[in-house]
């Protein structure tokens, strides 16, 4: 089956619900040829989760029941799917499609044996929602498509989506992983880019969107993760793997992947009476196919040889399970025996189409061979037309270029040209310094050669028929190379690429355990050094006993930046990559949950302020223990006393959760925070001041600084009259002073506390620490006698 979307998604999502809040989505690939169940219970009224879904696969279609089954006050997919996804394609089908029972059938027999069959059976009836809407997807394609899924040919995952982080799409959007904010950056000539984009070295299209999967959903599995590190530092320790892994992905063609997933597909009808454009044009596709299965199968030995003495767990299971299996060699040997030897994939179209016409070996078929015979003479009469344009019409550099739309056509360089073309050249058109023309022997010609290109083409597929059908019967081993073709493109083409090209040391491992601290030494945002290079490195350390940072500094002094890039490396490390740092060990997270930015949202009737608030209600009724959670100067957009209470509480509340919280402000008040809770850190970003200007220096340290009127000093480079700023000056003053009273009134009552929670919190670093015992021995009683003298 064709997939003509390039690297548009290519999902088919069919939804459906229960009364108990309950949702169940089936998320078919056409292009991989993979199957993703998920079932969850919406925790959000307004479908948070599924729209985080959605958003993931960005579907061509969505398949929903015709009946809201939704509880009160819920809307419903089906409107769910009319008022936030109006562009897609919503198709509705009747209630008994959605047969759970069938969709049990359906799954494990279409199931790969191998390796993804394995344990299907104890899921079927926790995930009947998600087998119901299987069961309507899977129906909608094979009538829709017009084609039969082959048994045991999908990659089949259950859950998937919540076995990884979720991010929400707010989220998604104010990190900047997949698109930039600004596609500028103020004060440079530099394109801004997102993650994904800063990371897009990959070379096929599937290893594409593997990377954009595993950014937008990072892996929770620390022994997933663990396995792709091992694999990137013998790549990066072993020069000779590396480059012999790049050039032999090079071997293999850029649409592998897809083509070897159009095996899974069978079409309904397959006669030897086959004509008509659009069969010709499929048996075009499935002889394309064939030549890519055969250039791909040749190029298996090479990786073989490049992968056969690796170490890593994960390059030697590759090799095991793809270049020891004997099933590719079967199936290349039947392809030789059909197939010309000669015969390669190629990428210029009128050497595609020839390879086309003369993939089947000579004396197969009569009837092909006549039909070769008329191409190869019309192809020649053309090129003999050219010759003889050039000699009568004086144009010794006229072309003969050919597209498949077109087919051939002549190309005039325009300098060539003395007045106008003689009136036997029709459809001229100007492009660039040339003149593109035709005339009617060449159109008539044209078709001519089109009509013998089908022909082959039909007779071609007929031949091919066997063939086809004995490549299907292992056509789970397709799927598992795709598979494995687009992680190697991930990892080596991408994370590997990327840190290569980095000076040594820039980029390290993170270390992960299961409930140690989140401690990132000398991180970096991974967008912004790419234009900055005097970026400056900052520190972040969170763990049980020291779960909330509370970020302070004027406005342009790096909060904003400092939360994005803490998010950042967060994500990077958990796909498997090395990230922009000194030094890094980090707790698994689950789910990361960002408030950021000040929009008013017009299109729901949303202020500022309450999309803040609808925001911040999503995080605190959807927050997890693993959770990372960075606020982004919440409450601003309301009243003074309002928003710092609605700042307070919500801190108050996320400090009796164990999630690691990140909160930059500018409201001073909240530092008291630190002296009633042990468990909040205070920082702030240094900035001097120097001839009434601020001097940022984008520097994280301890403590609060008070910066004195740094909202003045900046209304006053904006412009504003010095009388309103002296009159501005005085009110604050007043303000300040009573404000240090109270916070020095605070850190007396609360000191002894701070000082005990600070041992704690030592203590648990220590229960984590790699360190031998000697060493730990003298970090206590370092800790001992500070907390003796009171210098802790």
């Amino acid at each position: 089956m064709e997939d003509e979307t390039g690297e548009r998604s290519s999902f088919v999502i069919g939804l459906i619900e229960n009364r108990a809040k309950e949702v169940g989505v089936a998320a078919f690939d056409l292009r991989s040829a993979s199957l993703h169940l998920s079932e969850y219970i919406e925790t959000s009224s307004s479908y948070q989760n599924t729209k985080t879904l959605l958003h993931f696969y960005d579907p061509i279609v969505i398949i929903v029941p015709p009946n809201k089954l939704a509880p009160d006050g819920m809307v419903g997919v089906s409107e769910l799917v009319d008022k936030f996804y109006s562009s897609i394609r919503k198709v509705t089908m009747v209630r008994g499609c959605f047969d759970d029972t069938r969709g049990a059938v359906l799954v494990k027999n279409l199931a790969a044996k191998e390796p993804s069959a394995l344990g299907l059976d104890t899921y079927y009836k926790q995930y009947y929602l998600c087998l119901a809407a299987a069961a309507a997807t899977i129906k909608w394609i094979e009538a829709e498509k017009g084609i039969i899924i082959m048994s045991h040919s999908l990659l089949v995952t259950f859950n998937g989506s919540f076995d990884h982080m979720s991010i929400d799409a707010t989220s998604v959007h104010n990190l900047e992983i997949i698109e930039p904010l600004h596609s500028t950056l103020l004060g440079t000539s530099n394109k801004k880019r997102s993650l994904f984009q800063t990371l897009k070295s990959t070379r096929t299209t599937g290893g594409t969107r593997l990377l954009r999967a595993n950014l937008l959903q990072p892996l929770k599995d620390i022994e997933t993760i663990k396995a792709r590190l091992d694999c990137l530092d013998e790549l990066m320790t072993n020069e000779q793997l590396f480059f012999g892994l790049s050039q032999a992905l090079r071997k293999f063609p850029k649409e592998t992947d897809r083509v070897l997933c159009n095996f899974c597909f069978k079409p309904k009808k397959v006669t030897n009476e086959v004509v008509g454009i659009d069969n010709a044009r499929k048996s075009q596709v499935l002889i394309s196919s064939i030549i890519v299965l055969k250039t791909a199968l040749d190029a298996l030995p090479l990786l073989s040889k490049v992968l056969k003495d690796a170490n890593s767990f994960l390059l030697g299971n590759i090799y095991k399970s793809v270049c020891e299996n004997e099933k590719y060699a079967s199936i290349r040997k039947r392809i030789g025996d059909v197939i010309d030897e000669d015969v390669l994939h190629a990428r210029v179209p009128f050497v595609a189409r020839t390879q086309q016409c003369f993939a089947v070996k000579a004396g197969i078929d009569g009837f092909l061979d006549i039909a070769r015979r008329s191409f190869c003479d019309t192809s020649e009469a053309i090129h003999n037309l050219a010759n003889k344009y050039r000699e009568d019409f004086k144009l010794p550099n006229l072309k003969i270029p050919f597209n498949n739309r077109h087919g051939f056509y002549f190309s005039i360089p325009q300098k060539d040209i003395q007045g106008k073309l003689p009136s036997k050249f029709i459809q001229v058109m100007k492009y660039g310094n040339s003149v593109h023309c035709s005339t009617l022997d060449l159109a008539s010609l044209n078709a001519r050669n089109k009509s013998a290109a089908k022909e082959c083409y039909i007779h071609t597929e007929l031949c091919l028929e066997a063939l086809m059908d004995a490549i299907r019967e292992d056509v789970s081993v397709l799927t598992l190379l795709a598979e494995i073709l687009c992680l190697l493109d991930m990892i080596v083409n991408s994370f590997a690429h990327m840190i290569s090209t980095k000076p040594v040391d820039r980029y390290t491992r993170p270390n992960f355990t299961e409930n140690g601290p989140l401690a990132i030494d000398a991180g970096r945002h991974p967008i912004l050094e790419r234009v900055h290079n005097d970026f400056v490195p900052n520190n972040i350390f969170l763990s049980e006993a020291s779960n909330m940072v509370i970020v302070m500094g004027p406005n342009m002094s790096g909060k904003s930046t400092y939360l994005q890039q803490i998010c950042l490396i967060v994500i990077l490390a958990q796909t498997g990559c090395y990230i922009p740092a000194r030094f890094a060990t980090l707790r698994v997270v689950d789910r990361v949950f960002t408030r950021m930015g000040t929009v008013d949202n017009l299109e729901s009737n949303s202020s500022t302020f309450m999309t803040e608030m609808k925001e911040t209600a999503f995080i605190l009724q959807n927050i997890t223990e693993r959770s990372l959670v960075v606020m982004d100067e919440l409450g601003r957009a309301t009243s003074s006393s309002d928003g710092l209470a609605i700042a307070w509480s919500c801190c108050e509340k996320l400090l009796a959760l164990k999630a690691y919280t990140i909160f930059a402000t500018h409201m001073e008040k909240l530092s008291a925070l630190a002296t009633m809770y042990p468990n909040v850190k205070i920082l702030h970003f240094d900035v001097e001041v120097r001839n009434n200007r601020l001097d940022f220096k984008f520097e994280l340290k301890d403590g609060s600084k008070h910066v004195p009127h740094y909202g003045l000093l900046l209304a006053g480079v904006a412009g504003l009259p010095s009388s309103v700023i002296e009159t501005a000056r005085n009110i604050t003053s007043r303000i300040t002073e009573k404000e240090v009273k109270m916070k020095e009134a605070n850190n007396e009552q609360y000191e002894g506390i701070q000082m005990t929670y600070q041992v704690v919190q030592r203590l648990i670093c220590l229960k984590y620490s790699s360190q031998d015992q000697d060493s730990i021995r003298q970090a206590l009683q370092h800790l001992k006698d500070c907390y003796v003298n009171g210098t802790i």
